[in-house]
Formats: C-alpha cells, structure tokens, sequence
C-alpha cells in the first residue's frame, strides 16, 4: 500500500503536534484504501459527543462490493486513546486551532490516519514559502 498524503494540508497550515489514529472503517473501504483508492483533499476532523469524525474523506468503492447506498464521503469515527481525545478537544476549543488529516498509511495490517493540530497560515505566509521553495530550487539547478 502506498501512502496517501494530504499536501494542501502542509502548505495551508502550519502543523504543531502529531497524533495517529486508528480509523472505523468497512471491509470494502479498507480494501479500496490499500489499494490507493483515498482522497483527503478538503478533508477534516470534527468532535460530535466526545468523539472524533473525519469529515468529507473521498474513498471510491470497492468495485466487487457495490453497495447502491453507498456514500464515498460520510463520515468516519477516529479512534483515539480518551486523554488524547481530551487533549485535542481542549486545544480545538480553547487555542482556536484546527485538526487536519495529514496522511493515512498502513501499519502492521491496520489503516491508520496522522492528523496534526494546525494553525491555518496567513496568505502573505504561503506566498512566502513558494517563493523560498522556487529558490532553492534555482540554487539547486546552478
């Protein structure tokens, strides 16, 4: 399996702490996730009484199990140890910052999601850091 990564995540927000998740997830949804079928562009996590949901993840269906009332994008439980879910709730609630999904990836046959506190960049900082990208980058090629 290779590792889906979320790259507008880095680059709209500048990521504090990291945590690893385990993910609530269906037969078909783990097969079609291994096998690269994931999206978490425009993804997020959400609190709904005292848990944690990723929100608005694409994962196509698995073709052999068509399910008509299938939904690619409904929500999905993370699971977290409680003092990490409290933990996370407390700086959402009270330093205003976001929880984004950084990246999902295979660990000793179970799927597993890195999600990040984040604090969302300014757009003068992202014109900052391409513009410290793009020079490197002509310092590389000379």
């Amino acid at each position: 399996m290779k590792t889906i990564v979320n790259r507008r995540a880095k680059f709209d927000y500048e990521l504090l702490e990291t945590y690893e998740a385990g993910l609530s997830l269906t037969g078909g949804e783990v097969k079609s996730i291994k096998a690269g079928q994931m999206s978490l562009a425009g993804s997020f996590v959400k609190f709904n009484q005292g848990e944690a949901w990723l929100g608005n993840a694409y994962i196509n269906p698995y073709p052999p199990e068509v399910d008509p009332n299938y939904d690619p994008r409904r929500a999905r439980k993370l699971l977290l140890h409680q003092k990490e879910l409290f933990v996370l709730q407390q700086q959402f609630k009270e330093k205003k910052l976001t929880i984004v999904p950084v990246e999902c990836y295979n660990k000793a046959g179970k799927i597993k999601l890195k999600i990040a506190l984040a604090r969302g960049k300014k757009q003068y900082e992202k014109r900052e850091a391409m513009k410290k990208r793009e020079a490197s980058r002509n310092i590389q090629m000379f």
